[in-house]
């Protein structure tokens, strides 16, 4: 294949690479302090690649580029899903910054910077296209929590998530060169191919795989590697953290299906042992530290970390045919996930003013009384996180546990049920707040038309997909190849 017909299959990464760049132009000359006209190219951009994504969707895998990139009907939902997500976030952003007068157009540019690395990591094909993905996501990502400078909280959260990002990268960079020592190679399918050729276990990669689990789990902020998301997500503004529970998970899951099951599917029974002991972990501590949080941002960043833990059940199985779906629960559970962080973050910044974060559980006091609409949004969003029925959160976790029970850890899922039951008593809590105590002030909500039709949809795809959960996973098994 040339060189010109491999370029193709990255129109749309260079196209938001263009876009990126020619926005951090204009946004630098722009004279408008509401920054409106770099809101609307950053949407333009990434409405633009979803659409090239759509257009560009490959019928079969090819790899191009010395195999270093694929566009599969994988990468190809996961790019889509990716864009969709960051299209939504920076709809709740803008009305969150202009609310406070503190829109700053490089949350859009750097935002677009980190879509491309997510990008890079769902078609990523061989270790070094892996991380040249995750240190692009993770750079703007850092700069993006850094940004609201007059703040303490957001200076030490930007900090803590640089240093230990830092150290999470190199641990996963250490990784890879050992595999790349062992084998050879730095291609996906041919570590893959080497590892099944070796008649014994080679303990140095079984070593390296060791390093690259730990990088995973950081993205994935998995326990014991959790401890950066309650404080990044607390001292952050609620649009970045809005931003850094959704879309970089999907990537997390990206790099972690590229890697694991790509790279290292012989090694299954290694990584398998790995992922349970961190899956149980997360579970554990995610639920049960997070019935003791009185701001709602820690409390969802526990939250997220639980939520790692049934991602992780999903990925547990591999491809494996002979017991059911593989990791099509994982995808499934990623989807419905972001969609869920997206409305509960977007709930927070719905009730947030100018000069008050309302980030408390306090806040969220006799919201029925002062708006019953979005009362029952954050019902339909707390119902769906919680997995009670028929919401989507439900079918995610029943997909994942369902596909632990077929690969006869009848322990591992009895587990899974049981930490859900913690944790639903922290979600509940959100609900009887909401429902059954009287307000603190009865002040309006202000937000855009914008921001509460985007919401409202928000909450309610969650109930529409718990009673359509089939189509969702046709398509999670169909671009599996099952």
């Amino acid at each position: 294949m040339s060189i010109t017909a491999e370029i193709v299959f990255l129109v749309p990464e260079l196209a938001l690479l263009i876009l990126a760049c020619l926005i951090l132009v204009c946004d630098a000359f722009s004279t408008d302090p509401g920054k409106l006209l770099t809101y609307r190219l950053a949407q333009f951009s990434l409405v633009a690649v979803l659409l090239l994504v759509v257009y560009l969707y490959p019928d079969d895998a090819v790899s191009v580029f010395h195999q270093h990139f694929i566009s599969d009907p994988l990468s190809a939902v996961l790019k889509v899903t990716i864009c969709a997500v960051s299209i939504i976030v920076f709809s709740y952003s803008y009305d969150y910054f202009e609310e406070r007068d503190t829109l700053q157009g490089e949350y859009f540019v750097l935002g677009l910077f980190a879509v491309l690395g997510m990008l890079i990591m769902a078609s990523a094909y061989s270790m070094l296209t892996v991380y040249l993905g995750l240190e692009l996501m993770s750079l703007s990502l850092y700069a993006m929590v850094a940004m609201h400078k007059g703040s303490g909280t957001a200076s030490e959260a930007a900090i803590k998530y640089f240093v230990l990002g830092a150290l999470a990268s190199g641990i996963l960079l250490y990784g890879i060169s050992i595999l790349y020592g062992a084998s050879g190679t730095l291609v996906l399918p041919e570590l893959a191919a080497h590892v099944s050729a070796r008649t014994e276990t080679d303990v140095l990669l079984v070593f390296g795989l060791v390093f690259v689990v730990v990088g995973i789990a950081f993205k994935l902020g998995a326990v014991p590697f959790h401890m950066w998301i309650p404080d990044v997500y607390e001292g952050s503004p609620t649009a970045v953290t809005l931003f850094l529970a959704t879309a970089p998970k999907v990537a997390a899951f990206a790099m972690a299906v590229r890697l694991l099951v790509d790279g290292m599917e012989p090694l299954h029974i290694d990584w398998q042992g790995m992922l349970i002991i961190l899956s149980v972990l997360s579970m554990a501590a995610g639920n049960i530290i997070a019935i003791s949080q009185t701001n709602i941002k820690r409390m969802l960043a526990y939250s997220t970390i639980a939520h790692a833990g049934f991602l992780i059940l999903g990925i547990l199985p591999g491809m494996r045919l002979d017991v059911g779906y593989g990791y099509a629960g994982a995808l499934f559970y990623v989807i419905v996930y972001a969609i869920m962080s997206l409305g509960a973050f977007g709930v927070v910044i719905l009730l947030g003013r100018k000069d008050h974060e309302s980030d408390r559980l306090e806040d969220f006091k006799g919201l029925a009384e002062r708006s019953p609409w979005f009362a029952f949004i954050m019902l339909l969003l707390m119902f769906s996180l919680a997995g009670v029925p028929p919401f989507a959160g439900f079918w995610a976790k029943w997909f994942v546990i369902k596909e632990v029970v077929a690969i006869g850890h009848i322990w591992l899922a009895a587990s899974a049920v049981i930490f859900s039951v913690i944790g639903a008593y922290y979600y509940l809590r959100i609900v009887k707040l909401m429902y059954f105590d009287q307000p603190e002030h009865m002040t309006e909500i202000k937000a855009s038309r914008q921001m509460r039709m985007a919401l409202s949809l928000n909450g309610l795809a969650l109930l529409i997909l718990g009673f359509i959960p089939g189509k969702l996973m046709d398509i999670c098994t169909s671009v599996l190849g099952f």
